[in-house]
C-alpha cells in the first residue's frame, strides 16, 4: 500500500473521530474527497501533468511502453496487483485488481491511455508540455503557472496536453480518489479490477484478442464502468448506458474510362458526380428519413424507461443550434437525444474532380462517397451495409469490388465498386439492469440531481468485446468537459471536471 506524504489535516482528524470504518459510505467518501482535492489540488496537478508529459501516441512504442510502465506503478502504489499483459508488438494491456475483505460486487473500471496523434504546429503550446490557463485560450484565458502547494485553485481553470481530457483525466482522478479514501483508512465496498488500452485511438485491434486469452481474469466481474467521453453538452454529469454501433462503406460510380473535354463531350458522356448525387439523394428524403428498405427495421426499440430518460434529459438543441450556425436541424428539429437512438446514414465525403481554381473543363473518369453508419442495439454491421447494396442494386447498379475492366465497362451502364468497413455493433445496457440502482445512488452523492441519465451516447467505443466474454451490465462514467478539444489541438481538461472525478469515483468506490 502506498505511504502517503501528506499529513492529515485537521478535518482528516475530526472525522475519524466522529465515524467509524462500519459506517464509511458513499456520503462520507465524497465529503473526504472534497476536502482531499480542496487541500491538495494543487499537487493533484502537478502530478497529473507530469503524466502528461509522457508522448502516448500507440504508433511510439517506446513512449507507450513508458507510459503503461508508470501507470502500473502507480497503482502498484496503491495496493494493486499490476501486470503489463503482452501481445505480440501491441502496446500492453494494463491489468491490475484490488481485492477487499467482504466486497459486494466486483467492479471492472476500464481506460484508454493513448492518445490521438499530435501536429504541434496546430497548438498553442507543444502538446506534451501541459500549460495551465485561466480559462479557454480561446475565450481570453491567460496562461498561469503551476501552482504551488497550499495555492487555491480556481474549477475554471484549464489544464492544456494531449489526453487531458482523453482518456489520462480518469487515471488521474482514480489516483487521487484512492489516496484520498487511504488517507482516513476508508476501505473500499467492492473488489476493483483495471483494464487500460493501450491503442483505442488506432481502433483497439488487439483488444480482442487481449480479453479473450485472459478472460478468466473477468469471469467475477458484476459491472463494467467505462470511464471516457465528454460530461452532457449542458455541463451536467453524466451515466452514460450505451454507445452506438459503427461501420461504412466507400461507393465509386464511373463515367469514361478517361478525363474527356466537357466542350466536346458534355451533353453527351454521363458524368459520374452527377450519377453520385442523384443516387445518394435516393438514400434520404426531404425530411432526412433513409429510404433503404430495412434500414430502420432491426435496430432495438426503446422502452418506457428510455422515454422517460430522455425527457428527464437538459434541453440544448436550440443552445446547440446556435453554437453551430445552423438554423434548423434534421427531421423538423428533432430533439438530439432521441435522433442519437435511432441508426444514421452519414455523408462523409465526396471526390470527383477538383474544384474552384483548380477546376478543369472536363468529365471526369468516376466519383466516390464515403459513407458512414450509425448503429443502435439490434443491427448487424454486414447485414446494414447490406441493405446499403441492396438499394443501390434497386436504382440499377451493377455491384463490383475491383475497378471495373473495360468488358464490365462496355456491358453495364451503372457501375458503382464498393468497398466495404468492418465495424462495431452497438451496446446498451438497460436503465433497471441489476446493480445499476446502487451505482445511480451512488453518483448522486457526487453529482446531486443534476445527474444525467443517457440512455445512449452517439459516438462508438469497442464495448462489444466486453459484451462477448461477460454478461455484466456495461455503463459510461465521463468526467471530461464537453468543450475539452477531444482528438484536436489545444485539448483540455477543466479542472472542476477532474475534481469532480475524484468524488466520482470515491463514491463509486465505496459505494452499497
Amino acid at each position: 500500500m502506498k505511504i502517503l506524504k501528506y499529513a492529515a489535516s485537521a478535518f482528516f482528524v475530526g472525522v475519524i473521530a466522529i465515524f467509524s470504518p462500519a459506517q464509511a459510505d458513499p456520503e462520507f467518501a465524497v465529503a473526504v474527497a472534497r476536502v482531499y482535492h480542496k487541500e491538495n489540488g494543487a499537487r493533484i496537478i502537478r502530478e497529473f501533468a507530469d503524466l502528461l508529459s509522457l508522448p502516448n501516441d500507440a504508433a511510439d512504442t517506446a513512449n507507450i511502453n513508458s507510459n503503461a510502465a508508470a501507470i502500473a506503478a502507480q497503482f502498484a502504489d496503491r495496493g494493486f496487483r499490476m501486470e503489463l499483459l503482452r501481445h505480440g508488438n501491441a502496446p500492453p494491456l494494463i491489468y491490475g485488481r484490488r481485492d477487499v475483505r467482504g466486497a459486494k460486487r466486483t467492479i471492472a473500471i476500464y481506460v484508454h491511455y493513448d492518445g490521438q496523434p499530435t501536429e504541434a504546429a496546430n497548438w498553442t503550446h507543444p502538446p506534451f508540455q501541459p500549460t495551465l490557463y485561466s480559462g479557454p485560450i480561446n475565450n481570453g484565458g491567460r496562461q498561469l503557472a503551476m501552482p504551488a502547494d497550499g495555492a487555491s485553485i480556481n474549477y475554471d481553470w484549464r489544464l492544456y496536453a494531449r489526453s487531458a481530457s482523453d482518456d489520462k483525466a480518469p487515471i488521474a482522478a482514480l489516483l487521487a480518489a484512492l489516496d484520498a479514501l487511504e488517507t482516513v483508512s476508508l476501505e473500499l465496498s467492492s473488489n476493483i479490477v483495471l483494464v487500460f488500452d493501450g491503442e483505442e485511438e488506432r481502433g483497439s485491434a488487439n483488444l480482442d484478442d487481449y480479453l479473450l486469452k485472459h478472460r478468466n481474469k473477468f469471469t467475477d466481474v458484476d459491472l463494467w464502468l467505462f470511464c471516457d467521453g465528454p460530461t452532457h453538452q449542458s455541463g451536467r454529469p453524466q451515466l452514460v448506458f450505451g454507445v452506438r454501433g459503427v461501420t461504412g462503406m466507400d461507393v465509386t460510380v464511373y463515367g469514361p474510362d478517361r478525363g474527356l473535354h466537357s466542350g466536346h463531350y458534355g451533353n453527351w458522356a454521363p458524368g459520374p458526380g452527377w450519377r453520385l448525387s442523384r443516387l445518394l439523394a435516393s438514400m434520404k428524403d426531404n425530411n432526412d428519413r433513409v429510404l433503404i428498405d430495412g434500414f430502420y427495421a432491426s435496430g432495438d426499440k426503446l422502452d418506457v424507461g428510455d422515454y422517460a430518460a430522455i425527457a428527464e434529459m437538459p434541453d440544448v438543441d436550440e443552445v446547440l443550434r446556435v453554437e453551430f450556425g445552423l438554423a434548423a436541424t434534421e427531421a423538423d428539429n428533432a430533439p438530439l437525444a432521441e435522433r442519437i437512438m435511432l441508426p444514421a446514414l452519414n455523408l462523409k465525403g465526396l471526390k470527383s474532380a477538383e474544384v474552384g481554381d483548380n477546376a478543369r473543363n472536363i468529365i471526369p473518369p468516376s466519383a466516390t462517397a464515403s459513407i458512414g453508419l450509425r448503429l443502435v442495439k439490434g443491427n448487424d454491421p454486414q447485414a446494414m451495409l447490406d441493405l446499403v447494396e441492396a438499394h443501390i442494386r434497386k436504382q440499377g447498379y451493377h455491384i463490383v469490388r475491383e475497378d471495373p475492366d473495360a468488358g464490365t465497362r462496355n456491358t453495364y451502364p451503372l457501375i458503382a465498386k464498393i468497398t466495404r468497413e468492418g465495424g462495431y455493433r452497438a451496446v446498451r445496457t438497460p436503465l433497471d439492469a441489476p446493480g445499476i440502482g446502487d451505482l445511480v445512488a451512488a453518483l448522486r452523492v457526487a453529482a446531486g440531481e443534476n445527474l444525467v441519465l443517457n440512455p445512449g451516447l452517439g459516438g462508438t467505443l469497442p464495448l462489444y468485446i466486453f459484451e462477448d466474454i461477460s454478461n455484466a451490465p456495461i455503463v459510461i462514467l465521463p468526467i471530461a468537459n464537453f468543450d475539452n478539444n477531444q482528438h484536436a489541438a489545444d485539448e483540455n481538461i477543466r479542472l472542476g471536471n477532474l475534481f469532480y472525478g475524484i468524488e466520482a469515483y470515491a463514491a463509486v468506490l465505496t459505494m452499497e
